[in-house]
């Protein structure tokens, strides 16, 4: 039996499906030293596998967002999930660390097809609905971002680091089974084609032609790239600040970071509370793009002139956090509205997007950072905020408004009769 997508069970799929990428990273970091010592070397060298999940994860859905377009969702869903099983094995087996970046790579790739679950959504619910299941989704990646890292810290603590990968494969295993035999193909009949791969060249090549020349969905890849570009931006700094700067332990920089991802959960429940209530989502986005950018200026002057207590910086990140979790749902939304058809595309197109901004701001703070205040980071997420603001209220909103505008006006001229 098939689940239904209106059921909870379909939403906590979702949510499972996409917190596989996050938990791919989080989930491994208390490991790193553990490694490093099986494998003979250094903990920073280790590291670099989780630049090898990163870049598959940001590059991947490239391919994988049109291909689900036209050969459909479940297929996709299928074949990553398979190759994050058996990549996350291979990973637990490794016994070198060559070995172990080849096969964290080939997991990202696997992970990156989770990456079509904004797709599904846009594929079964519209508007307001829409918005409140990517709210939905939101809080449960967040979830999986608090969970992973302590996780992983007491699975390394009853076993070794290979068992973290171990666990990584059963739970691919398990949404694999799901996917495989309860879940049903969301992607219209009308535009999927029989494979070929010719025809699948095609397709990629014309699906992201047409999203990055619309007038309205590129606009709002913009908007979500430079809000995401302001999260990064902080999660690259946080770390630096607090516990290389201000001198608290990792432990006490783990509140901070989970008590922001609670805001961003807090943010993406609120908004998807207040849909339900008939709140435009035109209006929460502006919300939230505001107040992640109010937070942002406020930390960059107190940046400024020195004056940095450590309780208001962590109010102001949460409200940051709170904005972008009040925020993304409805850019995600608006992202796909007008693009149902191509609506893998345009998810993966955003998400890659995302993940590029995310890594030029993540860069700059790491190589700005002096190595007493938080300047890089409050500078790069002041700029980033204003950005994604500045783009919302004069771009992309007005070309949204302009594209309605003239679907009303056509669907007006269509109702009306011929004049003779």
């Amino acid at each position: 039996m098939r689940i239904e997508p209106d059921s909870f069970a379909f939403t906590v799929l979702l949510g499972a499906l996409a917190a596989v990428p996050y938990s791919g990273i989080d989930i491994n970091l208390p490991a790193l030293a553990a490694t490093g010592a099986t494998l003979g070397t250094s903990a920073s060298d280790v590291g670099l596998t989780m630049s090898a999940f990163m870049l598959s994860l940001a590059t991947a859905p490239l391919v994988y967002g049109p291909v689900s377009d036209r050969l459909g969702r479940k297929p996709v869903l299928a074949f990553g999930l398979a190759l994050f099983v058996a990549a996350s094995i291979s990973c637990a087996l490794a016994t070198s660390l060559p070995l172990l970046l080849v096969c964290r790579f080939f997991q990202g790739i696997g992970a990156a097809a989770t990456a079509t679950t904004f797709a599904i959504i846009r594929d079964l619910f519209d508007g307001d609905a829409a918005r409140g299941k990517i709210a939905n989704v939101m809080v449960a990646v967040n979830v999986a971002t608090v969970i992973a890292p302590t996780a992983g810290a007491a699975l390394l603590a009853a076993a070794d680091w290979r068992s973290i990968y171990a666990t990584q494969a059963a739970i691919g295993l398990m949404l694999l089974l799901v996917v495989m035999f309860r879940f049903a193909e969301t992607a219209p009949e009308t535009t999927r084609l029989a494979p070929s791969a010719r025809l699948v060249r095609s397709a990629v090549t014309d699906s992201y032609r047409r999203v990055l020349t619309h007038p309205v969905s590129l606009p709002f890849i913009l908007v979500g790239a430079a809000g995401g570009a302001t999260v990064f931006a902080y999660v690259t700094g946080a770390s630096l600040f607090f516990v290389g700067a201000v001198g608290l332990s990792p432990e006490q920089y783990g509140l901070i970071f989970s008590a922001c991802s609670a805001s961003v959960m807090a943010g993406a429940f609120l908004d998807g509370q207040l849909g339900r209530r008939g709140i435009s989502s035109s209006h929460m986005l502006a919300t939230g793009l505001t107040l992640s950018s109010a937070a942002s200026v406020a930390l960059l002057a107190m940046t400024s002139t020195g004056w940095m207590p450590t309780a208001l910086v962590v109010v102001l990140l949460m409200a940051v956090a709170l904005g972008f979790g009040l925020s993304v749902p409805n850019v995600m939304s608006a992202t796909m509205q007008h693009l149902p058809d191509i609506a893998g595309a345009v998810s993966a197109a955003a998400g890659s997007i995302q993940l590029i901004a995310g890594a030029i701001s993540s860069g700059l703070v790491a190589t700005r950072f002096d190595g007493r205040t938080a300047l890089s980071m409050t500078a790069v997420m002041a700029a980033s905020s204003l950005l994604a603001l500045g783009l919302y209220f004069l771009v992309a909103r007005p070309a949204d408004r302009r594209l309605q505008s003239r679907t009303i006006d056509a669907g007006a001229a269509i109702r009306s009769p011929t004049r003779s």
